[in-house]
């Protein structure tokens, strides 16, 4: 488990007296939320969705759940999210891996923000030779991630 600064945790204790800490994921109270939004999104959209807190997958629509959910973040998408930076397959070549261990790119990513804070990530994710991503794309990718972060600030 990575804790950052600023990271928000749980403290618990067990019988025998320890101490347990559990990282708290504000995205994850809204995972059957996120659900439901990433399967119209993929309806419309044509591709498989993903939403991600700033560790871990926490919502897939348009593949096998088993294959993403769970699994951890890239460093790459790590970085991209803590630069609060979108990405969208362009035609230059480069390629996002969003989630490791995972051989899929992501078509779009825009990071998901609540508060001023990211929070997390909403992304299409693309075959091995992707075409460049649309404007429509792009944008519903965008407005997912602030709406998202909208209801997360409720």
């Amino acid at each position: 488990m990575r804790i950052r600064e600023g990271d928000p945790l749980e403290i618990y204790t067990d019988n025998d007296g320890e101490v347990i800490f559990k990282k708290y994921s504000p995205i994850g109270e809204l995972s059957s939320f996120a659900s439901q939004y990433a399967e119209v999104l993929g309806k419309i959209g044509g591709y498989p969705v993903v939403v991600c807190d700033r560790d871990h997958v926490i919502s897939v629509a348009g593949i096998p759940k088993k294959e993403l959910l769970e699994r951890r973040v890239s460093p790459q998408l790590e970085e991209v999210m803590e630069q609060r930076r979108s990405f969208a397959v362009t035609g230059d070549g480069r390629k996002m891996q969003p989630v490791e261990g995972v051989d899929r790119f992501a078509l779009v990513q825009a990071p998901i923000i609540a508060a001023g804070d990211v929070c997390g990530s909403l992304m299409f994710l693309a075959g091995d030779n992707p075409s460049p991503a649309t404007d429509t794309e792009i944008k519903l990718i965008q407005v997912g991630a602030a709406f998202l972060g909208r209801q997360m600030e409720e």
